[in-house]
């Protein structure tokens, strides 16, 4: 497979904006409850998930690109490692890389490899309005509409083959998908971040 960005894609000053700080909030957070022995992270882009990590437990990476230097090398839809070896699989912004055909090969391949738990997130095309209200003495109202492009078709831009709530991967399809493989223990759409939905998923 053929690496789809550059090494320089990933410098802190281009590739980290407030948004993506606060997705890596919801990572670290996620880890942090389930408390693994032993994590995978697949597409580790800049690393800075293991970098933020106060671990006491195993982190292994994997990718394609081999500048990245990951533990292991090698794709989502074919890992390189035997059955069950981690506790816990983190994926990331990965599998929109990859064509929506090769969507189920690659949530076997999370499922062959996890011994419990994965951790995913996906982008959400959609359609934004939010604000945030404050009166004095009362708590912060968050108030959020997302309407999904429905109306847009799927098309490679350079990196993402697809994205939740464009023509042909419904937020209900992607749902009723993963639930072939997975119990799906919460769905997050992160306030601050929309474009990132989180899903927390335990092996059937």
């Amino acid at each position: 497979m053929n690496v789809q960005v550059d090494k320089s894609h990933y410098d802190f000053k281009s590739y980290v904006d407030l948004p993506r700080f606060n997705s890596f909030y919801y990572q670290l957070n996620y880890i942090n409850q389930i408390k693994p022995n032993k994590v995978l992270d697949i597409g580790p882009g800049n690393n800075f998930l293991k970098y933020l990590l106060n671990r006491d437990f195993e982190f292994k990476t994997i990718d394609i690109d081999q500048q990245l230097s990951p533990d292991f090398i090698g794709s989502v839809d074919n890992l390189p490692l035997s059955n069950d070896s981690f506790d816990l699989i983190c994926c990331f912004q990965v599998l929109e890389h990859l064509p929506i055909e090769k969507l189920e090969i690659c949530l076997n391949e999370l499922h062959r490899v996890s011994s419990h738990y994965v951790l995913l997130s996906l982008p959400y095309s959609r359609l934004e309005f939010k604000f945030n209200l404050k009166i004095l003495f009362f708590k912060e109202l968050k108030i959020k509409i997302l309407i999904p492009k429905f109306y847009k078709r799927n098309k490679f831009d350079g990196q993402h083959y697809w994205e939740i709530g464009r023509k042909k991967s419904s937020k209900r399809k992607i749902k009723n998908l993963i639930e072939k493989h997975f119990i799906i223990e919460e769905i997050l759409n992160p306030h601050e971040n929309t474009y990132h939905i989180f899903y927390r998923l335990k092996k059937r």
